[in-house]
């Protein structure tokens, strides 16, 4: 594959278009179509489709852009590693996976402290579902795994799991929401409007449990796989929602929201899924002794 071609294509849509391309290539479009046609040939496909007067990405556009990010961002991190090691400073690159289960904050938590250890370090935070991260950590293109359940021995994957903590979890709803809202809690969640997590969710089996123990029937009007969402719908007063205890006192400075009960019940576990059975590398140190220590209190 010729890559300056590539490279063309990947500029283009990233641009917008063949005129904001060429600008920023310093080429003109005829010189440009060229190339990407070149490349259309090379590949046996198209890329682009015209849409009114703008260019649009095939299917396989869309794909091979997709590629294209990989391969360039790669290059820029060899140019990088070789401008560092030209100049003898040393950057720890820490590459992590966030289960997409995990609220935003507790993951910000959680990491922060691998940024605080004695050598330079550069973090890259990648999100997505837990079995394709295990993937990528099964193929060293991961360091660590962040989740809010454990690596499963039922899974083809060489790697240990290490517990962070626990917390229990909170209810929270916007002032004028707890207002409207009757009885004590857990009672008063009774026809309320509620906001949940999303199937994915290690703590929504625990939920629909505890609801049903203690016959409680809320309207659920949401059920988000993004914690960060269904907070944002929870502040503008849309319905009840839960989160980890652990996180309330930030929780409602943020959000101006008021919690309205707490569930020892209902109970949220975090772990670090690596590579390594004894922990070696300095950030994962640092996250696990911060973890146990100062966030869940050992």
């Amino acid at each position: 594959m010729n890559f300056k071609h590539l490279h063309y294509f990947w500029v283009t849509a990233r641009a917008g278009g063949i005129m904001r391309a060429g600008e920023q290539l310093h080429t003109t479009p005829q010189t440009l179509s060229g190339q990407i046609k070149l490349l259309e040939e090379w590949l046996g496909r198209k890329l682009f489709r015209k849409s009114g007067r703008q260019l649009a990405l095939t299917d396989e556009g869309r794909l091979a852009l997709g590629y294209a990010d990989q391969i360039f961002a790669l290059g820029a991190e060899l140019e990088d590693a070789l401008r560092q090691a030209r100049s003898g400073q040393r950057v720890l690159e820490f590459r992590v996976g966030v289960a997409d289960s995990v609220a935003k904050s507790v993951a910000y938590r959680l990491l922060e402290p691998a940024l605080s250890v004695a050598e330079p370090v550069r973090l890259i935070g990648s999100e997505g579902k837990f079995p394709d991260l295990l993937a990528q950590l099964a193929l060293h293109r991961l360091d660590l795994v962040i989740a809010d359940e454990p690596l499963s021995r039922r899974m083809s994957v060489k790697a240990f799991n290490h517990a962070l903590g626990t917390t229990t979890m909170s209810f929270f709803c916007a002032p004028a929401l707890k207002a409207q809202l009757k009885g004590p809690f857990p009672q008063c969640l009774n026809d309320a409007p509620m906001l949940i997590q999303g199937v994915a969710s290690s703590v929504r089996q625990q939920l629909e449990g505890w609801l049903t123990q203690h016959q409680i029937r809320p309207r659920v009007v949401g059920e988000f796989d993004d914690g960060a969402l269904m907070t944002a719908f929870g502040r503008e007063g849309r319905g009840v929602f839960m989160s980890p205890a652990v996180l309330e006192q930030e929780t409602v400075a943020q959000y101006g929201v008021e919690v309205i009960g707490r569930s020892s019940e209902l109970v949220e576990e975090f772990f670090a899924v690596s590579v390594e059975r004894r922990i070696t590398h300095p950030c994962v140190a640092a996250i696990t002794q911060a973890a146990r220590g100062r966030l869940f209190g050992g």
